[in-house]
């Protein structure tokens, strides 16, 4: 589809790849236009090339250089069109991306052009112009502290519709009103409501910044907006914008925008099918409203993808177009096809996730080594996910490495949780104190907990003794006094004591101890993401249940003839099995590269893998069973199933275990609705490793092909674990009928090395 306002270009030249056109890097100040414009596709150059007067939007599919169009657009309009680099306003979501930009402009203008840009995020530009401008009826000059304090979620999504404390105090009125009304009783009065108080909090949060001279981050954006709207003078300076990412944008950040585009010349990137920050405030409806606001708004669709095979790209088009109201648009590749991307189901998370270990072995030995661990990611749609694949990666001896998070047993309401049962369990364990005397506040703070700590040294006692003799009233109470601030705290240890005595199972002592702790409701208070850290509570009790499972189907015989195993309680089993799936190594950040990658969707959001695995492709999960938007699920499985390069793989498990318990599971519809509608899109049968699909992986990622005497050397040591194999996978009829010793062996064909397994009750030779 085209109009006046709307191009497509398309090109399959393979040597436009914007990884090919990096190399250049000019030793002058200015690079050669003409080359750079000979490296773009006819989109692209488009792009690049459009009349800096008539605002553009260019819709950027996955891969398809949208970082190399930008710079080379700021490139062209300082050297072509003259416009000083201070004059330039780009306009990215991370430091990160600004970071990469300036790197690439660098390399094509020099540093001192690059330097004068004003280039960053939405909120490091408002910082710098409320500094400059501060006498402008703002905050006192050089002395605005920007504090990233954590401001309740309701707060931070008011202001990013650019609600003040009074606006959305009458919003809350108003719609109180409303309620009253329909129940016919205006003057019935009743405990105020969550976002009453939360109103009234909002306005005493802006009267203490105000004392403080102190803007929060949310108030960057703000007071940003209103000073470019009532001091135009500002904002003079700015003859071009450009924003990147634009589909994440709230309506404050839209706002900014406008405010700085004084001049109507803009440019914005953004894909409306990779737009997954609704529940953030982002507006995927600021790009209409941009065109509405901007008339004579232009489009460019860039829509050949650089980064995937095309059978990768086939599957997850027919993913996102079953969104019958998104922008219709293509994307396209030079590449190969390549592997079908797999869909699997297993009987259950743990078999799940030992396939996921075991397969990544598999396909580096394969690939004779040109895989390594960090080509590898295993993408989640919530962080809980992540444990059983983490302790079938460690059983495995495979590194693996949190995106921009921490590990399962590394995460602060886990080790909340944990601090109260290892108490329990050795109350000689003083840092589990001092957590868990904090969890939830009751008033001990560094100065009393110091106190008794010495006091606890003095007497040659664990600090938990010295409280609980303090609460019996054995020994005196520390300054501050204690002993009320504690009554609460020694109740729960108690009962959790006896609890143990009982032998009960610890997945029924941590159900007893959020509750008892009201958890849920504490995240909720302290915690902006409290719902995927909720999430990990959930997953503990899990982990608590399943543990219970391993060690009820113990042979008798092995019961029997136990000592040391025998003497431990159910709980201080558990805790051994925590501390074993929370060992990890101490790799440096270089090291730690080559690890596999277990990352949320969300965070991989402009990255790319060669290998991606989505567990938990079910029902439940894509979309997630909390979300309001079905929509924007399905955008994120998009987004998660571009980042893959050469293969991909959607694993779900008919049964997972949710709270300790186990629910039965279903495929996402959103995947399933493509298997009824295109058949082979997705396959059943694990990916294949000739000669020919080896040439594919190493030409797609730009790689030299593996030596065979590697390959074999690589799939012989693989064989050599088939024991290890049969047990991950006994009585997964639906994976591996059997896998054992005599069930891999090796053997030679036209296409190079062959491994052999037994798959569903038949010989199968899968190339390898």
């Amino acid at each position: 589809m085209s109009s006046n306002n709307t191009s497509r270009t398309s090109s399959r030249n393979a040597n436009n790849s914007p990884a090919t056109s990096s190399a250049r890097s000019p030793s002058h100040s200015s690079v050669d236009m003409a080359s750079l414009l000979n490296s773009l596709n006819p989109a692209q150059l488009k792009a690049v090339e459009h009349d800096p007067k008539i605002p553009l939007q260019i819709l950027a599919g996955p891969g398809s250089g949208k970082t190399k169009v930008l710079t080379s657009r700021i490139a062209r309009l300082i050297l072509i069109h003259k416009l000083p680099p201070k004059s330039i306003c780009a306009v990215t979501f991370t430091n990160k991306a600004a970071n990469e930009m300036r790197e690439r402009l660098t390399k094509l203008l020099g540093k001192e052009a690059t330097k004068a840009l004003q280039m960053g995020t939405f909120h490091s530009i408002c910082a710098k112009f409320l500094r400059q401008h501060s006498h402008q009826d703002y905050l006192n000059e050089h002395n605005i502290s920007i504090t990233e304090m954590f401001v309740a979620s309701v707060i931070s999504k008011a202001k990013a519709k650019g609600q003040s404390a009074a606006m959305y105090f009458e919003e809350v009125a108003e719609k109180e009103r409303f309620v009253k009304r329909l129940r016919n009783n205006p003057t019935q009065t009743e405990e105020k409501s969550v976002e009453r108080i939360a109103a009234e909090v909002f306005h005493g949060y802006e009267e203490v910044l105000k004392r403080n001279n102190a803007l929060d981050f949310d108030d960057l954006l703000v007071y940003g907006v209103d000073l470019f709207n009532k001091h135009a003078e500002s904002v003079l300076w700015c003859r071009h914008i450009l924003v990147d990412e634009f589909q994440d944008t709230n309506t404050m950040q839209y706002e900014l925008m406008k405010a700085i585009a004084i001049k109507k010349c803009v440019t914005i990137v953004g894909d409306p099918d990779q737009s997954i920050y609704g529940w953030r405030s982002a507006e995927v409806g600021n790009l209409a409203k941009m065109r509405m606001d901007f008339p004579g708004t232009q489009q460019i669709f860039l829509e050949q993808n650089y980064r995937s095979t095309a059978s990768i790209l086939r599957s997850s088009l027919a993913i996102i177009t079953e969104d019958k109201k998104r922008i219709p648009k293509s994307l396209h590749t030079s590449h190969p096809l390549g592997s079908t991307p797999l869909v699997r189901e297993f009987p259950d998370e743990k078999q799940e996730a030992a396939f996921i270990a075991f397969e990544i072995k598999r396909v580096v030995a394969n690939m004779g080594g040109t895989l390594r661990w960090g080509d590898f990611v295993v993408l989640l749609r919530f962080n809980a996910l992540s444990r059983p694949i983490e302790s079938a990666l460690q059983m495995e001896g495979i590194p693996c490495r949190i995106l921009g998070g921490h590990k399962f047993f590394e995460r602060m309401e886990v080790k909340d949780i944990l601090s109260y049962l290892q108490l329990v369990d050795n109350p000689e364990f003083d840092p589990a104190f001092v957590r868990a005397i904090k969890v939830p506040a009751r008033g001990t703070g560094d100065k009393t907990l110091a106190e008794l700590s010495a006091q606890a040294e003095n007497l040659k006692i664990s600090q938990l003794c010295l409280v609980e003799k303090i609460h019996d009233n054995k020994v005196p109470d520390v300054k501050p006094p204690v002993k009320r601030k504690i009554v609460s705290f020694i109740k729960i240890i108690r009962s959790l004591r006896e609890l143990d005595k009982q032998n009960t199972p610890p997945s029924d002592m941590i159900r007893k101890l959020v509750d008892v702790l009201d958890y849920e409701a504490y995240l909720k208070k302290t915690q902006q993401d409290w719902e995927s850290r909720w999430e990990n509570v959930q997953e503990l009790i899990s982990f608590a249940s399943e543990v219970e499972k391993d060690i009820s189907a113990r042979p008798a015989a092995v019961a029997e003839n136990s000592t040391d195993e025998n003497t431990d309680t159910p709980l201080r089993q558990f805790l051994q099995a925590s501390m074993l799936s929370s060992e990890g190594d101490n790799q440096s950040e270089e090291e730690s590269k080559e690890k596999v990658t277990l990352s949320t969707c969300h965070a991989a959001k402009g990255l790319e893998w060669p290998v991606v695995i989505i567990p938990s492709a079910d029902q439940d999960t894509f979309p997630f069973y909390r979300s309001e938007d079905l929509d924007e699920e399905r955008r994120l499985l998009y987004v998660a199933c571009t980042r893959a390069q050469t293969l991909l793989y959607l694993l779900h498990a008919t049964e997972r275990q949710v709270a300790g318990k186990t629910k039965k599971k279903l495929l996402s519809t959103f995947i399933s609705a493509v298997q009824q509608k295109n058949q082979g899109f997705f396959s059943y049968d694990i990916p294949r490793f000739l000669s020919q699909d080896r040439d594919v992986i190493t030409g797609v990622l730009s790689r030299p092909p593996p030596k065979e005497s590697e390959i074999e050397r690589m799939l012989t040591e693989l064989a050599a674990s088939g024991a290890r194999v049969q047990s991950a996978f006994q009585g997964t009829n639906s994976v591996f009928s059997a896998v054992s010793l005599t069930g891999v062996k090796m053997a030679n064909d036209e296409g190079g090395i062959v491994f052999i397994i037994l798959s569903r009750n038949e010989t199968q030779f899968l190339t390898q």
